[in-house]
């Protein structure tokens, strides 16, 4: 390679460096102007706790019943994470940032949704999930734990009715594939690496409490003709990966027709909680924003600090 085109290619390296400082810095000044702590949004039904967990993690509270969705609270960095023959849940992580639930609702089983549930699991919290959920907990000793979820029946949670609707994973490499698809299928918690928490059936998670609705999408795809249960208060809508699904917007928001949207599964999970928040390589905030309020002016858009509860009016 001659000088001029060595320095042509760090050239172009800079300015795609710049461009992504850039377009991260416009997303965070979005994620600020957005930020419901700060505007009062979403608006929720009284009593209700929301608190984002940071990827698709979310912990709902009423009347002293505690729900988790998605729990991850067990960040390593990428290198640790893809290098280590068996990832496990960090306990004293877990029982220090996760409180005990009623229930642990699971929408699929790769590593960032369901490392810590088999942690909760041995600590009594009751799962629902798939079947690679169930596998997952048995390879633990914890098969009793896990109950299976039912889209033709509905689950009474003290003030919350949750219905798991069947959905589907973006396809996160390069549009073409499921990361880790499949069902479950190792045999040895030595062996339980990140690649091994397979994605198995991929669930939506509908929740009604207190005359609201609530509708947790936990990958940036959908099963339109699964979905029949009207429009939602309240859709948390993961953004990973949905510049790989085919008219993702447009698909969603009609489907669901949300009064509110929150965007979550932005952030870079392989940062721990107690650092700033950073943002998922290949994310558009920005991007995402422009695109939804495109299709629909009138809706509302709240974003939120993970580990920071949101109240009604607060």
């Amino acid at each position: 390679m001659s000088a001029v085109d060595l320095l042509a290619r760090r050239l172009e390296s800079l300015m795609q460096r710049r461009e992504q400082g850039r377009a991260a810095s416009l997303d965070h000044s979005v994620l600020a102007d957005l930020d419901a702590h700060r505007r009062g949004r979403p608006h929720l039904p009284d009593g209700l706790v929301l608190e984002w967990l940071g990827t698709a993690g979310f912990r709902l509270e009423m009347d002293g019943t505690t729900l988790l969705i998605d729990p991850f609270v067990t960040r390593r960095s990428l290198g640790a994470t893809l290098t280590s023959p068996a990832v496990h849940a960090d306990a004293e992580l877990v029982a220090r940032l996760l409180p005990a639930a009623d229930a642990v609702l699971v929408g699929h089983c790769h590593f960032d949704h369901a490392i810590d549930v088999p942690e909760l699991a041995r600590r009594g919290d009751r799962v629902i999930g798939s079947t690679a959920v169930r596998d997952l907990l048995a390879l633990h000793g914890l098969a009793d734990r896990a109950e299976l979820a039912d889209p033709s029946r509905p689950v009474e949670v003290g003030p919350f009715t949750i219905r798991f609707v069947p959905s589907r994973h973006s396809k996160l490499l390069l549009g073409l594939a499921v990361p880790s698809d499949g069902e479950f299928t190792c045999d040895s918690l030595d062996s339980l690496s990140s690649s091994s928490y397979r994605c198995g059936q991929v669930y939506g998670i509908h929740i009604e409490v207190a005359g609201h609705t609530i509708y947790h999408l936990g990958s940036a795809d959908l099963v339109e003709d699964e979905y029949d249960l009207g429009p939602v208060d309240l859709l948390l809508c993961c953004i990973a990966g949905r510049s790989m699904t085919r008219d993702f917007e447009q698909r969603m928001l009609s489907t669901f027709r949300p009064a509110t949207l929150v965007p979550h599964h932005l952030d870079d999970f392989f940062r721990p909680l107690d650092e700033p928040l950073g943002l998922s390589f290949n994310i558009s905030v920005a991007r995402f924003v422009e695109d939804v309020l495109a299709i629909d002016p009138a809706i509302e858009l709240a974003t939120m600090v993970p580990m920071r509860p949101l109240r009604s009016g607060t």
